[in-house]
C-alpha cells in the first residue's frame, strides 16, 4: 500500500446538474460529522467521471469539476488497437485529468502506447496524470471468467498477470477488487497503486457487484484508492455516508 490513499466518488449521473447537486451536498461543512481540522481534506472529493456522464456532457464536465477544485478520474476504459488508443490518450491528457484508464486485456503494446500518448497530451502539466489498467471488472466472478470468457486460469492469477503486464508497460497501477490488492502489491511493488471499486458498507446491498468489501476491509486488504458510488451518492444523507467512508478507510 502506498502513502497516497484517497476515496474516489463515482458520479454516475446522467448530466452535470445532478452531479453538481450531489457535490454541493458533499462539500457542505458539517462540524458534527467532520472536525474542522479534517475538513480541508474532505472538502473537495476526488471524483470519477464514467461513461454515462462523459458521453452526456463531454469535456466540459471535466473543466467544471477542475474549476471547483476536484481531482478527476476519467473512467472510460479505453480498449482498441495501440495507435488508436495513443491518439485518444493525447486528447484526454490535454484535459488536465488526474487519473485515466484502459483495459489491461488490450495487451502490453496497447498499454505502452496509451502511456506514451497520455504523457504527450499532458506535457504542459507539472503534475502528470496517473494511468491505470482495468484487470477484471468486479461484476465478473469465476463462473463468468471460465464459462463466458473462456479463461481457464483462476481469477487471482489472471488479475496478477494483467497487473504485471501493466507494470511492464509503464503504467502507474491497476483497477482490481480489494481481494487482489495485497497480491498485486507483492508482485508489482508498493508504489504500484491499486484502485478498488466494489465497495459497500456492511449494511448495504451488493447490487450488481460480485467481489465486494467494506471501506475498512479494503484498507486492511491494502487498497490505495477505493471507488465508492451508490453507498454515498444514493444515500439519504450523502455527506454523512461520505464521512463514514473516510473514517473507515482513512481513519
Amino acid at each position: 500500500m502506498t502513502n497516497d490513499r484517497d476515496i474516489i466518488i463515482a458520479c454516475d449521473f446522467k448530466n452535470a446538474d445532478e452531479t453538481i447537486k450531489l457535490l454541493d451536498k458533499l462539500t457542505r461543512i458539517r462540524s458534527e460529522v467532520v472536525r474542522c481540522d479534517e475538513f480541508s481534506g474532505a472538502a473537495r472529493p476526488f471524483i470519477k467521471i464514467g461513461m454515462e456522464l462523459y458521453y452526456a456532457e463531454g469535456p466540459s464536465i471535466i473543466k467544471t469539476l477542475k474549476a471547483r477544485g476536484h481531482k478527476v478520474f476519467l473512467d472510460l476504459k479505453l480498449h482498441d488497437i495501440p495507435n488508436t488508443v495513443k491518439k485518444a490518450m493525447i486528447v484526454l491528457g490535454e484535459y488536465g485529468v488526474d487519473m485515466v484508464n484502459v483495459h489491461a486485456a488490450g495487451g502490453f503494446e496497447m498499454m505502452k502506447a496509451a502511456k506514451e500518448g497520455l504523457m504527450l497530451g499532458a506535457a504542459r502539466y507539472a503534475d502528470k496524470p496517473k494511468l491505470i489498467a482495468v484487470t477484471q471488472l468486479t461484476s465478473t466472478d469465476d463462473d463468468m471468467l471460465h464459462d463466458q470468457l473462456l479463461i481457464d486460469k483462476p481469477m487471482d492469477e489472471v488479475v496478477k498477470q494483467y497487473a504485471l503486464n501493466a507494470r511492464k508497460a509503464g503504467l502507474d497501477g491497476v483497477v482490481c477488487s480489494a481481494f487482489e490488492a495485497a497480491e498485486i502489491h507483492a508482485a508489482c511493488g508498493d508504489d504500484f497503486i491499486t484502485v478498488t471499486p466494489g465497495i459497500r458498507f456492511k449494511d448495504n446491498a451488493a447490487d450488481d457487484q460480485k467481489r465486494i468489501m467494506s471501506p475498512a476491509e479494503a484498507r486492511e486488504a491494502g487498497s490505495d484508492y477505493i471507488v465508492v458510488g451508490r453507498p454515498v451518492t444514493a444515500a439519504e444523507r450523502p455527506y454523512e455516508a461520505y464521512a463514514r467512508c473516510r473514517e473507515e478507510f482513512l481513519g
